[in-house]
């Protein structure tokens, strides 16, 4: 399970912008890695970008065409659209009063829809993202209004989370959705100020991270400062759940927490009333601040029991089930010393199929370890996502086919627990009404067009098998074991 994108703007004074985008995206490498590219503006809009790492698609010679000191950057990581070199970002579009470049991070939900309309009036696409239907809507309005007023256009008649760094010809324009769901934020360097999706960015350039930038607020960098216009506002926000526990690097702010403490905290409520262990070890790497946080509450050691390689990408389909296994080892390898013959507890942040948290729990016994106790910084994942994070279907999800005791049996752990819905609310601490909880409840705070005609389909079928079961006789339960038999090791 992986974000889409990170975004990044800035406006200077007078030095060239591509550097330190370049740098600022670096920094935000963790939330995309299929795809990287800048856009500048000095006299026109400069852009580069391709398939890779940060690192991969830039050298000396491309940063070199980049001239301007105002710009923006994105790396990615695909949700809607497919992992191709035509969907890169930042999206260029040219009209009629010159040049956007947009960034993006987000999912919109009536994109489809839009992308008919604008295809009717006779528009055409090159890509299959959604980030260029959002480019060829916003020329739309801007054939018709200021900047500001087709920003603002924008936003009433897009569905779906977005946080978006703009370039229309000079201007550089962060926007946040009225929701708030994906992360924004704004700093200000010595000559300049800044747009980033985290703080981290910010602080990696040297710069001062001022505040979030709010739901539904437009802002437009100068090099001496920045005008903030709220655009659209909702009665509540919705925050991504996931960013707090996962996405997010733990020295970022977000919403006016710092990502560090909340997994710490969570770690130290899963520690409340828990089992007699010998030995606390993470899931590197975000599993690493629970296990802090877990330790401190329990008085019991931490110690690094798995260690990861962080010079491994994507590991290609391998053909038998040995070299499968090498694969996951080439990620992460057991420091046999630190479990041989200990009762583990092993803290992660998430479990989404099962399978890799398996594989892991199999190396540790494999390496000796008595016991092994599995903690888990979120509730059970039941439900997809479809708000910008590319999670797996339902039949997918292992939380949504089977009890905690079946998901217990098919990882091989001698206990399971998670964190539970009010214990990760509350290490946030932010209310609930304030957070996008849809993974974890099934309830979302936006509904996608054809989902709500889905769901009374789905409501009429639940109905129709309830009045069946109430007239036939329930079968027998199947008992845990015969709900996910454990694989023979």
């Amino acid at each position: 399970m992986k974000d889409k994108c990170g975004v990044f703007g800035i406006a200077l004074d007078s030095k060239d912008a591509a550097l330190p985008i370049y740098y600022g995206l670096y920094a935000l490498q963790h939330r995309g890695q299929e795809s990287a590219g800048i856009a500048t503006h000095d006299s026109a809009i400069h852009i580069e970008r391709g398939m890779g790492l940060v690192h991969e698609v830039f050298d000396e010679h491309r940063l070199g065409h980049l001239k301007g000191s105002r710009g923006i950057g994105h790396v990615r990581y695909s949700t809607t659209g497919l992992s191709r070199v035509e969907n890169c970002q930042p999206a260029l579009v040219n009209y009629r009063g010159g040049t956007i470049a947009i960034a993006h991070n987000g999912d919109i939900v009536n994109s489809f829809d839009i992308r008919r309309a604008l295809e009717a009036e006779g528009r055409i696409f090159v890509s299959d993202s959604d980030t260029e239907v959002i480019a060829h809507l916003l020329v739309k309005e801007l054939m018709r209004y200021d900047t500001i007023t087709a920003v603002q256009e924008l936003m009433n008649k897009l569905r779906g989370s977005y946080s978006l760094t703009l370039l229309i010809n000079d201007a550089v324009i962060g926007v946040r959705d009225p929701f708030g769901i994906k992360p924004l934020c704004v700093g200000k360097f010595d000559d300049g100020y800044v747009l980033s999706s985290e703080s981290a960015a910010i602080d990696t350039l040297g710069g001062e991270f001022l505040r979030d930038v709010r739901p539904g607020e437009i802002v437009v960098l100068k090099p001496d400062g920045f005008v903030s216009q709220r655009a659209a506002k909702k009665a509540v926000t919705a925050h991504c759940m996931f960013e707090y526990v996962y996405f997010a690097r733990p020295d970022s702010v977000l919403d006016g927490s710092l990502i560090y403490e909340v997994r710490r905290k969570i770690g130290q409520t899963l520690a409340e009333g828990d089992v007699e262990a010998d030995v606390i070890i993470p899931v590197p790497d975000s599993g690493i601040a629970f296990a802090i946080g877990y330790a401190e509450k329990s008085h019991l050691p931490y110690t690094e029991g798995l260690i990861k390689n962080r010079y491994v990408g994507r590991t290609f389909i391998m053909p038998g089930q040995d070299l499968r296994e090498t694969a996951v080892r080439l990620k992460l390898n057991v420091i046999k010393k630190h479990v041989k013959g200990k009762r583990v507890v092993m803290i992660d942040d998430s479990i989404v199929r099962g399978t890799t948290s398996r594989k892991i729990v199999d190396m540790l016994r494999a390496a000796g370890a008595e016991e092994v106790h599995m903690r888990i910084g979120t509730p059970p994942i039941v439900s997809p996502c479809h708000l910008g994070i590319d999670m797996p279907t339902y039949g997918e999800l292992i939380a949504a086919r089977k009890s905690v005791d079946g998901v217990k049996l098919m990882i091989g752990v001698d206990s399971l627990k998670y964190i539970t819905l009010a214990g990760l609310i509350d290490s946030i601490g932010l209310p609930r009404e304030k957070l996008c909880l849809g993974c974890l409840t099934g309830i979302y705070p936006i509904e996608r067009p054809v989902e709500r005609a889905m769901q009374l389909k789905l409501d009429a079928f639940a109905t129709s098998a309830k009045k069946k079961a109430e007239r036939t006789p329930a079968p027998p339960l199947l008992s845990p074991s015969a709900e996910a038999p454990r694989p023979a090791t």
